[in-house]
């Protein structure tokens, strides 16, 4: 009589060491799993660069121009510079920038009297005529304009060519100014502007001071 077959051997899972290996592999699918959500979820935050700290600037050189009007020093003087002699209730302050001084007249109103030096010839005669003609909205000359409106006072410096003008409209504003170069290369302009009545009280005084240029 044939022998009855053998059943088929199933591992059982209750099995000590199968259940340990199959453990395992869950607590390490586990690990895994965990570790991605971890990666993905927790990005651990850069550390920030420290910057290095700015340097403190350092103190400003004496007589430093920064363009502020108190620390501006005057222009140094030029070797010969031009010198006046000013008429009784004027005065002198000492300049700043481009301006080599400032004069403080006795009359009152808007009035401004200043002396202004660059080197060489400036950019040239009418140029600068021009220039100031359009301070006072008056238009440009030409070469035979600036020769008609010239006229010349005579100093110890040299000849001064004087120029005189008003601008148009009831509001009138004046400017007398005095054109002169010295032998060491500088050109000059001194300078009277403001209203016109003011102007032509304080003309007289200005004149006597451009006739009185002389070299240092």
């Amino acid at each position: 009589m044939p022998n009855p077959p053998t059943p088929l051997h199933r591992p059982c899972l209750t099995h000590p060491t199968s259940a340990a290996i199959m453990g395992a592999g869950l607590l390490l699918l586990g690990f895994g799993c965990s570790s991605d959500r971890v990666s993905h979820y927790r990005v651990p935050k850069e550390s920030a660069t420290p910057q290095a700290p700015i340097p403190a600037m350092p103190p400003k050189p004496m007589g430093e121009r920064t363009g502020e009007p108190s620390d501006v020093p005057p222009p140094p003087k030029p070797k010969g510079s031009l010198k006046w002699s000013l008429p009784k209730g004027w005065s002198e302050l000492p300049g700043g920038g481009m301006r080599f001084a400032t004069f403080k007249t006795p009359y009152a109103g808007k009035l401004e009297a200043t002396v202004v030096v660059l080197p060489g010839p400036a950019g040239g005669e009418l140029a600068n005529v021009n220039r100031w003609r359009g301070q006072i909205a008056l238009p440009a000359l030409d070469e035979a304009g600036l020769a008609k409106s010239r006229s010349t006072l005579k100093s110890k410096v040299g000849a001064v060519n004087v120029y005189d003008f008003t601008s148009e409209g009831q509001a009138k504003s004046r400017m007398v100014a005095g054109y002169v170069a010295t032998p060491d290369g500088n050109t000059w302009f001194l300078k009277l502007t403001g209203d016109a009545d003011p102007v032509a009280k304080a003309k007289p005084d200005f004149m006597t001071i451009l006739g009185s240029l002389h070299l240092d």
